[in-house]
């Protein structure tokens, strides 16, 4: 591996994964940046090998994202978020139920059954059950570990908390709110057998992150990002397999609900504790 590419670090939730950034890599190269990729198992490691230094960049999930950004501050460093898709900012979750039910409002989910994915899945579990706990609602939480570590990637848990509820083991289901469109199209349910019963307040997702200002080819990565032109018939691939239109620059303002739900359940405690 050349020390003089830039190396990006990305988890393998899926088997797109891999033609993603191979393709991504023929683009930077033709654009005259070395580039190359890890993959890795799980957002832990990944974060982990940044910190060590073993990667410049990281494409990290919201809850990645703060675990660098606590990490690193912890040992008097910085992390920055440099770019993230359209589709990564303002995002919401939902709880569903069963529209034929008794359960009208979120408050008459207290003391019920609530599905959710992994344990560490932002959009599936840690937002929606904030949420509902910051409106005064709490139940018997039902998990659903599709693939812990992904957090959440791997929509897995999603679904599986779903089919418990139209099973009727579970009185509602968490789910992001693209992924409840999502399962009425592939058919898991009609459009008309769930409903909302409670919305979040909008979110971000993924993002581009480096520690300290990264290596000086950062600039250079993050130019040709935000260069990317749906209408350009050879990176409009690209971008539709990372399931975007443009890149935008990075923000962290939208993190904020998500830092309310892992201090309420100490959901890095553990993990952090390497670090202090």
């Amino acid at each position: 591996m050349s020390a003089k590419q830039l190396v990006l670090g990305a988890v393998a939730y899926d088997a797109k994964v891999v033609p993603i950034w191979e393709g991504f890599k023929l683009y930077f190269e033709a654009a005259g940046l070395p580039f190359d990729f890890v993959l890795y198992s799980n957002y832990e490691r990944q974060v982990e090998a940044h910190l060590r230094g073993e990667i410049d960049v990281a494409w990290n999930s919201p809850l990645a994202w703060l675990e660098a950004e606590r990490a690193a501050k912890a040992r008097g460093r910085t992390a920055q978020a440099i770019a993230m898709r359209d589709t990564d900012c303002d995002l919401t979750s939902v709880v569903l139920v069963r529209a034929d039910g008794p359960i009208q409002t979120a408050a008459d989910l207290r003391g019920k059954r609530i599905a959710v994915g992994a344990a560490d899945s932002p959009q599936a579990t840690l937002i929606p059950l904030v949420a509902l706990a910051e409106a005064g609602v709490e139940g018997t939480v039902v998990r659903h570990d599709v693939l812990v570590g992904k957090h959440g990637d791997h929509v897995g848990g999603e679904r599986d908390a779903v089919k418990a509820l139209l099973a009727g083991t579970a009185d509602a289901a968490c789910v992001i709110d693209g992924n409840r469109l999502a399962f009425t199209r592939e058919g898991l349910f009609a459009s008309n057998a769930l409903r909302v019963v409670l919305q979040t307040a909008p979110y971000d997702h993924c993002n581009f992150t480096t520690l300290d200002g990264g290596p000086p080819s950062i600039a250079k990565f993050r130019e040709l990002l935000l260069a990317m032109s749906y209408d350009d018939a050879q990176v409009r691939p690209l971008l539709d397999m990372e399931g975007l239109k443009v890149w935008k620059a990075g923000r962290t303002s939208g993190y904020a609900l998500l830092e309310r739900a892992i201090d309420r359940y100490a959901t890095l405690t553990p993990w952090l504790a390497q670090y202090r």
